[in-house]
């Protein structure tokens, strides 16, 4: 494939034969595999350039993504006034009884983030063009907390996905993706089942034998980075350093491996076999998610709902004749749009229920919906359309003041949603002022209280 630079970014051209893209350091019986560097392409193709945390014991807050990745009807999702006064949308009068637990908005999208439904694997992270061929993704707003508290539970944090077909929404800070658990059966195995004292002793060991890889191919990482350039020698540093940060993170977690874990008096969930029950798929999501939260298992967690690889559904209560994608471009067809608004109206039946749910669970003079941000979208503002701006969004629990429409980008549709980002971050007790594409922190999302 030809790449063509400017005059002034030409490539540094280089006749020595390319590194091996499976070189290995090698030490001590370990082998650590490299990144890809600038040395390992072929020398026509190098690029030109370069391209208050919470502490142990602490009162926990948590945060919950979740994408809908064919979004809802805006005709029946969006009020048509807004303030706190504002008249309930149809899709909105199945949440009434939350009315003062959720704010929902309006005109906001992420900045530059476009393509239509690859659209969704930017939804936390508002990396933008993410259906270009260049395409790099940054880390997720789940990830960017787990790095800071993911040591404080037993799980830095858990990405989930409903018939995600390996699609997820959580990404590291070098943009790799995060494989979602599509099984929420899994989960509660991993969360509350306690494993033999063999097992276990046998994790501890897998974990410490991590713990100086650097260690030994120490000697040899440095004469190796001799003979690489200045953006080699930058980028391995980087890589050794995350590698750094992960052995030390593996450190952190290895106690967890000899406590016991939580006793939960629920039943363990048992799986829907059939991708079409897409609802029962949902709600044994929500209750794990409710579990993990309730016993601080975690504090960052992401849901996936790829709807665009769900067939025709089953369990709605009411016989559908097509897939939701298929619905989903209806091109204004009654038949279709009364379908669509039939599986429209079981999420947020659904979602109604994962707030009742969460309100039940005490925390000292809080509920654990008190105590847990749910931020609840798309990334599509119309399906149909494949448009991204206008993304139907809800914000619900966290100690902020709801019962709320506001409408903030009502003629253009793009006020940026990272902002809210920001205001999750520094609920959780962070002092980030900025992530990705913000511009500061949401206009009229204000705490209890303040």
């Amino acid at each position: 494939m030809k790449e063509y630079f400017p005059a002034a970014q030409a490539p540094f051209i280089a006749t020595r034969r390319a590194l091996s893209r499976r070189r290995f350091l090698q030490g001590a019986g370990i082998a650590l595999s490299l990144p890809l560097l600038d040395a390992m392409l072929p020398p026509f193709a190098r690029a030109a350039s370069g391209s208050s945390p919470l502490l142990p014991g602490a009162k926990p807050r948590r945060m919950f993504g979740v994408c809908n990745n064919l979004g809802l009807r805006p005709d029946l999702f969006f009020p048509t006034d807004s303030g706190a006064n504002y008249t309930p949308s149809p899709y909105l009068k199945l949440l009434r009884e939350h009315r003062q637990d959720f704010t929902v908005f309006s005109g906001v999208s992420h900045p530059n983030v476009d393509g239509g439904h690859p659209s969704d694997i930017a939804f936390l992270t508002a990396a933008p063009h993410p259906a270009s061929s260049s395409f790099r993704n940054t880390i997720s707003l789940d990830q960017h907390i787990a790095e800071r508290i993911g040591t404080l539970t037993r799980f830095p944090s858990l990405t989930l996905a409903v018939n995600g077909g390996g699609r997820g929404l959580s990404w590291t800070g070098t943009g790799v993706a995060i494989p979602p658990e599509q099984s929420a059966a899994e989960v509660f195995n991993q969360l509350f089942l306690q494993g033999t004292p063999e097992q276990v002793q046998a994790q501890i060991r897998k974990l410490d034998s991590g713990r100086s890889i650097l260690d030994a191919v120490g000697e040899q990482a440095k004469d190796f980075q001799r003979d690489l350039g200045a953006r080699d020698r930058s980028r391995l540093e980087q890589y050794f350093t995350s590698v750094r940060d992960l052995e030390h993170r593996l450190q952190e977690s290895k106690g967890w491996e000899s406590r016991p874990k939580p006793i939960v008096s629920a039943a363990p969930p048992v799986d829907p076999t059939n991708p079409a029950q897409y609802m029962a798929k949902v709600k044994v999501m929500y209750d794990v998610v409710r579990l993990a939260f309730e016993t601080d298992s975690t504090r960052a967690v992401t849901l996936m709902l790829n709807s665009v690889g769900t067939p025709v559904i089953s369990d709605t209560g009411e016989t559908l004749t097509d897939s939701y994608h298929n619905l989903s471009h209806h091109g204004k067809a009654d038949e279709k749009l009364s379908q669509l608004k039939i599986i429209d109206e079981g999420h947020m039946k659904l979602l109604a229920d994962l707030f009742r749910d969460l309100k039940a669970v005490r925390e000292g003079e809080e509920t654990l919906l008190d105590r847990t941000m749910i931020l609840y979208g798309s990334n599509l503002g119309d399906a149909n359309a494949h448009s991204t701006i206008n993304m139907p969004t809800l914000f619900a629990g966290g100690g902020f003041r709801h019962g709320q429409h506001l409408s903030l980008d009502p003629a253009g549709g793009i006020y940026p949603l990272p902002n809210l980002f920001v205001s999750m971050l520094q609920r959780m007790g962070f002092e980030d002022g900025k992530f990705a594409s913000s511009t500061g922190t949401m206009k009229g999302v204000e705490l209890k209280g303040a």
